[in-house]
């Protein structure tokens, strides 16, 4: 499938402040409790043919931020990410499926020093020339994936019955790419 209308071969930058990198866990089996890393950089590398473009991106785990104090200094120690150890996370692409209008983006997803395959159902939003004549193209992608296969295995049993975080991580990711100046 050749390039859409208005987007260009080349390296396209991820803007990180018209982006998000989030997710969400199921918390006590009763709520869903969100997440998002606000520090990334990512390059999307576009060839003439969709299928044959490329991304590589990089997480600053240490940039983790769920809007509670007490549990991001948790999340960001050594029970989850264990920033001092391991401060990225990174994902670099293998292959590119067309799926209608839509896109399969198969890639590499490392974290904790553990790198296992990913699919990430992916959309194209648009294009858009900005008021400062830059080229933007809008993106989102998401998949879920366990938790554990990654190394994060922390948890708590809950009287109840069930645990206190859920294996199941839903990834959703709302991006802006920069097309390379002309």
């Amino acid at each position: 499938m050749a390039l859409p209308t208005n987007l260009t071969t080349g390296t396209w930058t991820l803007d990180p402040s018209h982006s998000e990198i989030g997710f969400s866990v199921r918390h006590a089996g009763i709520s869903k409790v969100r997440g998002q890393f606000k520090e990334a950089d990512a390059t999307l590398d576009l060839a003439n043919y969709v299928i044959d473009s490329k991304v590589n991106a990089t997480i600053k785990t240490a940039s983790f931020d769920s809007g509670d104090a007490n549990r991001d200094g948790h999340v960001r120690g050594e029970d989850f990410f264990d920033v001092e150890k391991f401060p990225e996370i990174s994902f670099v692409s293998t292959a590119i499926v067309a799926k209608g209008d839509a896109y399969e983006l198969l890639g590499d997803l490392t974290i904790k020093g553990v790198t296992h395959p990913v699919a990430l159902d992916t959309e194209l939003n648009g294009v858009a020339v900005d008021p400062f004549g830059n080229t933007r193209a809008g993106l989102t992608a998401e998949t879920t994936i366990s938790r554990k296969d990654f190394g994060l295995t922390w948890n708590a049993v809950l009287d109840a019955g069930g645990v206190l975080v859920s294996d199941k991580v839903a990834i959703n990711l709302e991006l802006a790419f920069i097309a390379p100046a002309a």
